[in-house]
């Protein structure tokens, strides 16, 4: 049974997947820019004519690169029999529920979802093997 754990953020996935005492490591980067939505341009009296940053322009441009880089991780473990998600922030709740939403085979497959923090190669490892082994 093929059984797939993903660390992931915003910058990278971390795919673990486990098959017949085997264990493999892919990391998938996101290629996402990093928006730091600062003030328009403004002049120094005051009231004096200001540009409006457009936060809607990148949001949706992040939302399209998010979907691409889910689109990115799906290509490499639509086989998997079981999969359970781990990471900071919100990034696994994102991809979780695009899974439900776009790959409904794939959503059905999540046994796990967990926050947590940044983590090297081998301790992602020993959490994916750990996760699986307790279930």
């Amino acid at each position: 049974m093929k059984k797939t754990g993903i660390w992931l953020d915003k910058d990278h996935a971390k795919i673990v997947t486990l098959e017949n005492e085997k264990v493999t490591l892919t990391t998938v980067a996101s290629n996402m820019d990093h928006f730091h939505v600062k003030g328009g341009s403004g002049s120094k009296g005051k009231g004096g004519p200001q540009d409006v940053v457009q936060d809607s322009t990148y949001l949706g441009k992040e939302k399209q690169q998010l979907k691409d880089y889910f689109k990115n991780i799906v290509s490499k473990i639509n086989d998997t029999e079981a999969l359970a998600l781990f990471g900071p922030a919100q990034t696994n709740e994102k991809f979780s529920k695009e899974l439900h939403e776009n790959y409904a085979d794939l959503g059905s497959k999540i046994v796990g979802l967990r926050k947590v923090d940044s983590m090297t190669d081998n301790q992602v490892k020993a959490l994916v093997k750990d996760f699986f082994q307790s279930m």
